[in-house]
C-alpha cells in the first residue's frame, strides 16, 4: 500500500454526510463529488492520504476551485464543540419535582452540569431563514459552507435552549449538509468491503470485514516468499510453498483479501518510478554536452569535483573523423598546436560528409517473465467458466484480461477451470498443438508465426498450472462458492498437504451444519468400521482404488471411483479432523455517557459462517485399534482390585 496519492490508482473520498465514494484519479482530469462541486485531479497527486480538504470556490481572489488542507486542530474543536458556546445552564424557573418529570442534574456547588430538553420545542417556525433565502447563499457560493451554518444558527430563535447533546446533534447534522469537505483515504481491502455490502451485498455472498479476517486467520494466510517447495515420498508430489488453493466466487474480494495478507496485492514503488528513471536517465547526456561552433561537433565535459580547474574544451572536426583519428584516441596527446596554426572552417563549408551522430544507446529491454510462474507464494484460483471473474481486482490495478507484467499477482495468481483440474484431457487448452519445424516457420508470415508462438505459449502455461495443481501438497484451501461444498472438499481436499487448513464460508448455516456431520467422529468411526466388514455375496461394499487405475503423476481425488459413490458416505470423513462451525459478527455501537447500544440503523443481511477443519493423512498398513474395548482387574493388595 503506497503512503501517498499516485496517478491512475483508486482512492476512496469519504463526504461529510459519511458517503464514501470511488473513483481511479488520472491526471489532468476533473473529479465531480455531486453537490459540492468539482476540483482538478492534479492537486490531489502526491498528497499523503488520510487529510481532510475543503473545497474553495472561485472568487475575485481565485481564478479557479482550489483545496484546503483542514488542520488536525480544526476538526478536533469542531468533534468536541469548541466552536460554539455551550448554552447558559440556568432557568429562572425551578424545576419541577412531581414524579414523572425530567430533573437536571446539579453539581455540589450549586452549578447546572446537565439540563434536560423538556422545555425544548421543535417548531420549523422558529427559524428565520426561509428555504429560498437558504439556496441563494448556497448559489452564492461564498466560502466552503461555514457562513450558511453560521447564518443558520444565528437565526434560531430558540438555539438557547438546546442543551449541550442537541445542539451537538443539531450542529453535526448542519455540517454534513453544508460543508464542502472530503477526507482522501486509500482504498484497501477492508474499504472495499464495507462499499461492497452497503451496495451490492449479494455480490459478495454478504461478506463482511470481520468474517475476511477470520477466514485469514483460519488458513494460516501469510508471506512465504522465502519458503521452498519439497518434494513429496513418491518423488512426483510437491509440500509446501506457500500455496494456497481457492474457490472463489465473490469476484476476486477473497482473493485480493489473501493477496493482501500475502504481500502480493500492491504493485511495488520500484515498478512504478522505473519509467521516470529512464527519462532522467535520457536527459543526462543532453545536459552535460558543451556548445560546439559550427563546423566543429561538441563533446561532453566531465563534472569535476571543486578545487580543480576544468581543461580546455576540445572539438572533434569532420576532417579528423574522416581520417579516423582523434586526439581523444590516442594515449599520449601531443600539444595543443597554436589556435593560428588551425585550419578555420569557411562559410561555405558543411557537415554533409560528416557521420551523423551515434544514436543514444537504448535501455536493455526487461528480461521476458512467463505468466503464472513463481513456484512459492502463489494462490491458484479455480472457476467454473472459461475466463475467472476477478472483476474487483481491478480496484488493485490488475486486470485479469489484460494483466501488467509488472503487477505482483502477474506471476503468483495462478487461474484453472474444474474442467481442467478434473478432466485435463477434455480440455482443448490442455492438448498440445502441432509442432512445426524452423523451416517452415521461416516460410510462414508474421502474423501466422506470431499466432504459433502465442498458442505454444498458451499450452506451456496451461499445462503447467494444470500440473502442479493436479499434484497437490497446497498449504490450504479457501471456499467461498454457491456450490455444495461436499462436492467440492470431495475433489480438492486430497490436494491439501497434511496439517493443512480447509476453511469454508457459507452465508447461510444450513450446509455448513450438513458438512459437520459429514465430517463427524461418529460418521468416521461407521466409515472405518465398514472397511473391515465381510463381503456379502462376494461383493465388496467399498472397493479399493489402485493407485494404477488413476491418471499416471497425480494423486487420487477422491476414496471413491467414479460411480461408485456411497450416499451414506459422499466425503472420506478420515481427511479432515476437528470440524468446527462458528460464526462472529462485529456490531457497531454507540458509546455515550447512558446512552450505550447498538447503532439501531446498522445494516442486517445474512449472518455468515465458518466451516473449519485441518487435513491429516490417515495411517495406512499399521496397527489399527478395533472392537470394544475391556479392562482388566489388577489387585493391588488383599482384598482390593482396581479397574483399568
Amino acid at each position: 500500500m503506497h503512503s501517498y496519492i499516485r496517478p491512475h490508482t483508486h482512492i476512496a473520498l469519504r463526504l461529510p454526510s459519511g458517503i464514501v465514494k470511488i473513483l481511479e484519479i488520472a491526471p489532468n482530469t476533473t473529479i465531480n463529488i455531486g453537490k459540492f462541486g468539482s476540483f482538478a485531479a492534479n492537486l490531489l497527486l502526491g498528497r499523503p492520504y488520510y487529510l481532510t480538504f475543503e473545497l474553495l470556490e472561485k472568487d475575485d481572489e481565485r481564478t479557479k476551485t482550489e483545496l484546503r488542507v483542514v488542520p488536525a486542530s480544526e476538526l478536533h474543536a469542531e468533534a468536541l464543540g469548541n466552536d460554539h458556546a455551550a448554552p447558559a445552564e440556568s432557568r429562572d424557573d425551578p424545576a419541577p419535582t412531581e414524579g414523572g418529570v425530567e430533573f437536571d442534574i446539579v453539581g455540589d456547588d450549586g452549578e447546572v452540569i446537565m439540563r434536560s430538553n423538556r422545555l425544548t420545542i421543535d417548531d420549523p417556525s422558529r427559524q428565520k431563514l426561509s428555504m429560498e433565502e437558504i439556496e441563494e447563499l448556497k448559489k452564492a457560493g461564498t466560502g466552503s459552507g461555514k457562513e450558511i451554518i453560521e447564518r443558520i444558527m444565528a437565526s434560531h430563535m430558540a438555539i438557547e435552549e438546546k442543551t449541550s447533546f442537541s445542539l451537538a446533534k443539531y450542529t453535526l447534522r448542519k455540517s454534513r449538509k453544508y460543508l464542502k469537505r472530503f477526507t482522501v483515504l486509500p482504498l484497501d481491502v477492508g474499504m472495499l468491503t464495507d462499499y461492497l455490502t452497503e451496495r451490492e451485498a449479494y455480490k459478495v455472498m454478504e461478506l463482511r470485514e470481520d468474517t475476511l479476517g477470520l477466514v485469514s486467520s483460519w488458513a494460516n494466510i501469510h508471506c512465504s516468499e522465502t519458503s521452498r517447495v519439497l518434494t513429496g515420498e513418491d518423488g512426483i508430489s510437491q509440500i509446501g510453498g506457500g500455496r494456497w488453493l481457492v474457490v472463489d466466487d465473490t469476484g476476486g474480494l477473497v482473493v485480493a483479501a489473501l493477496a493482501e495478507k500475502m504481500g502480493i496485492l500492491y504493485p511495488s514503488e520500484e515498478d512504478d518510478d522505473s519509467g521516470s528513471e529512464g527519462k532522467e536517465e535520457e536527459e543526462e547526456p543532453t545536459s552535460a554536452t558543451t556548445s560546439a561552433q559550427p563546423g566543429q561537433i561538441a563533446t561532453k565535459t566531465p563534472v569535476l569535483p571543486e578545487g580543480t580547474t576544468a581543461p580546455e574544451e576540445t572539438s572533434i572536426k569532420p576532417e579528423d573523423l574522416q581520417n579516423g583519428t582523434t586526439e581523444a584516441s590516442s594515449n599520449l596527446p601531443p600539444p595543443d598546436p597554436p589556435q593560428d596554426d588551425l585550419p578555420q572552417p569557411t562559410s561555405n563549408q558543411t557537415l554533409s560528409n560528416a557521420p551523423p551522430n551515434p544514436p543514444r544507446p537504448r535501455r536493455p529491454p526487461r528480461p521476458h517473465i512467463p505468466q503464472m510462474s513463481s513456484p512459492t507464494n502463489t494462490l491458484t484460483l479455480l472457476h467454473s467458466n472459461a475466463q475467472p471473474n476477478l472483476a474487483h481486482l481491478k480496484y488493485f490495478s490488475y486486470d485479469s484480461g489484460n494483466p501488467s507484467t509488472s503487477h505482483p499477482l502477474y506471476t503468483h495468481l495462478k487461474t484453472i477451470s474444474w474442467l481442467q483440474i478434473l478432466h485435463p484431457s477434455e480440455d482443448a487448452t490442455y492438448a498440445e498443438p502441432e509442432t512445426i519445424s524452423e523451416e517452415t516457420l521461416a516460410t510462414m508470415k508474421s502474423s501466422k508465426r506470431g499466432n504459433y508462438y502465442r498458442k505454444r505459449r498458451r499450452w506451456e502455461r496451461t499445462k503447467s498450472v494444470v500440473d502442479e495443481t493436479r499434484r497437490g501438497g497446497f498449504d490450504g484451501l479457501i471456499v467461498a462458492s454457491v456450490m455444495a461444498p461436499q462436492t467440492v472438499l470431495r475433489a480438492l481436499v486430497p490436494l491439501v498437504r497434511g496439517g493443512g487448513k480447509v476453511v469454508v464460508y457459507s452465508a447461510n448455516v444450513e450446509p455448513l451444519v450438513e458438512l459437520c456431520d459429514l465430517y463427524s467422529k461418529e460418521r468416521r468411526a461407521a466409515f472405518v468400521a465398514r472397511q473391515f466388514e465381510k463381503p456379502q455375496n462376494g461383493v465388496k461394499i467399498k472397493r479399493e482404488v489402485k493407485e494404477e487405475d488413476s491418471e499416471p503423476n497425480t494423486p487420487l481425488f477422491s476414496s471413491y471411483e467414479d460411480g461408485d459413490e456411497d450416499e451414506d458416505f459422499p466425503v472420506n470423513p478420515t481427511l479432515l479432523l476437528a470440524p468446527s462451525l462458528q460464526t462472529a459478527r462485529a456490531r457497531h455501537w454507540q458509546v455515550l455517557p447512558g446512552r450505550t447500544h447498538p447503532m439501531m440503523t446498522s445494516r442486517g443481511g445474512a449472518e455468515g459462517y465458518l466451516f473449519t477443519a485441518t487435513r491429516v493423512l490417515p495411517v495406512e498398513g499399521k496397527v489399527e485399534a478395533r472392537g470394544h474395548f475391556r479392562g482388566k482387574k489388577r489387585k493391588t493388595g488383599e482384598g482390593s482390585a482396581v479397574q483399568v
